[in-house]
Order: C-alpha cells, then sequence, then structure tokens
C-alpha cells in the first residue's frame, strides 16, 4: 500500500494473470510470451518504451507482444471516449494492459483519474486480463508533486488489485542521489532516453518479475556504464519499495 512519496510503499499484488503461454521454437526450448497493450501518451511511446521492455525480456528469454495506443497529451478518459482502446481490450488476447494517465491530471483530479481507471479495469477484467497502472515521475521543476501521483496511483492499485509498476517512485530515489544520466529531456517534463530506459528496468522487475541486472544488450544511445547504472539502480531501489 502507498504511504508517502518518501516512506516505503509495498507493490500490491495483482489480480492473477491468464495462465502463461509458451511458444514452441524448432531447436529450443519453449519460450515464455507475454501480450501487453500499453495506453497513454508520449509518456510511454516517447523512446519506445515498450520496445525498450522487449528488449530487455528477450534477454531473460521472454518475447514480449505489444500494441500501443497513444496520443499527445491525451487522458485515460479521453481513450475511453476515443473508443479505441476499449475495442483492442475487448478483442482479447492481451494479459496485460498498462494504463498511463496524463501527466499531471492525478495532481489535479484524482477523482477523475480513479474513476477512469476503474472503467478501463472492468473492461481489462470483462476481458480476461490484468491491469497495470505506470506511475509517472514529477516535472524536474516540480519534485513535489510525486507524492501526490504516488498516492493517486497506489491508491487505485490497492482498491483494483492492480499492477503498480512505481517508475516515479523509482526516478525520485534515482535524482536524490545522482546528477547523471539526466532523466528528464530539455523540457522537464518528458522522459529523456535514459529516464525511458530506467522506467523499462522498473516494467521488466515489477511487472515481469525479472532481474535487469547483468543484461549487457547493448542499448544505442546509452555508454554501457550507464545502462548498467541504470539497471542496477532500478533493482536496488524496487528491492526497498518492497521491503
Amino acid at each position: 500500500m502507498a504511504s508517502s512519496s518518501t516512506g516505503t510503499i509495498l507493490i500490491p499484488p495483482a489480480n492473477s494473470p491468464p495462465a502463461e503461454r509458451v511458444k514452441l521454437i524448432p531447436g529450443s526450448s519453449t519460450v515464455r510470451v507475454v501480450r501487453i497493450l500499453f495506453v497513454g501518451n508520449s509518456f510511454t511511446s516517447r523512446n519506445n518504451l515498450p520496445g525498450l521492455l522487449k528488449g530487455l525480456a528477450a534477454a531473460r528469454g521472454i518475447e514480449i507482444e505489444h500494441k500501443l495506443i497513444s496520443a499527445g497529451g491525451a487522458s485515460l478518459r479521453q481513450h475511453l471516449n476515443a473508443g479505441k482502446a476499449l475495442e483492442a481490450i475487448a478483442s482479447g488476447g492481451f494479459d496485460t494492459v498498462v494504463l498511463q494517465e496524463q501527466s499531471t491530471l492525478p495532481i489535479k483530479s484524482p477523482a477523475r483519474f480513479r474513476e477512469s481507471a476503474r472503467d478501463f479495469d472492468a473492461a481489462i477484467t470483462a476481458a480476461g486480463a490484468r491491469t497495470a497502472l505506470y506511475l509517472t515521475w514529477a516535472r524536474r521543476n516540480a519534485p513535489e508533486t510525486q507524492k501526490a501521483l504516488t498516492d493517486a496511483y497506489g491508491g487505485a492499485a490497492v482498491e483494483l488489485g492492480a499492477a503498480l509498476i512505481p517508475v516515479g517512485l523509482v526516478w525520485e530515489r534515482f535524482l536524490a542521489t545522482h546528477d547523471e544520466p539526466v532523466l528528464h529531456d530539455a523540457d522537464n517534463s518528458h522522459p529523456a532516453l535514459a529516464g525511458s530506459y530506467l522506467a523499462a528496468c522498473v516494467f521488466l522487475i515489477a511487472l515481469l518479475q525479472e532481474d535487469p541486472v547483468g543484461i549487457d544488450t547493448p542499448v544505442k544511445g546509452l555508454t554501457p556504464d550507464t545502462a548498467a547504472l541504470l539497471r542496477q539502480s532500478a533493482w536496488d531501489i524496487c528491492t526497498e519499495l518492497t521491503t
């Protein structure tokens, strides 16, 4: 259960996911396949977060099949009204649906965020998938707003029994001890590549229960040392958050 952005947060257990899929590949062992639908905006699409997660998961023998429904600056309510995300959910075939709210809406209107999350969760549950909430980060010039984001996402995760992906909390703790690499882009809001890669590492840990430490797959735009620091930091901080 979430407490404050400076205290301990226990990542709540998600509803049991659908039966795990496996794929038989000639000449090799079975491969775990996880199908994920991402619903959000540029906080998800920037730097291809789903693709970064796919690369990390592949290093752990997991094949990610993903679909992204994204619109610039979109809120979850706008996605609900547009209907495309609900159609994708109803079509079935996804194990997990990741929901990312507009970056400041949980701060300004947590009740509206909670209502949208409930509506999505009902559709996700009906389709036999599980809900994951992508807890985002505070803007660089307003770090004090992380607590409101954490409270909103954490409270919704507890209510819905959803998986909580605590990216914002990991960013907050990383930034408290590191000046580099820079996680925010030049606009002080969107993620730089390092920020998206750190987020992908948190997804690997919180959603797939896998350790990113030791993965050496090259990441274009990051030095090996920087990528290793981000993987280790994600693991260390997530371990702190769950103990």
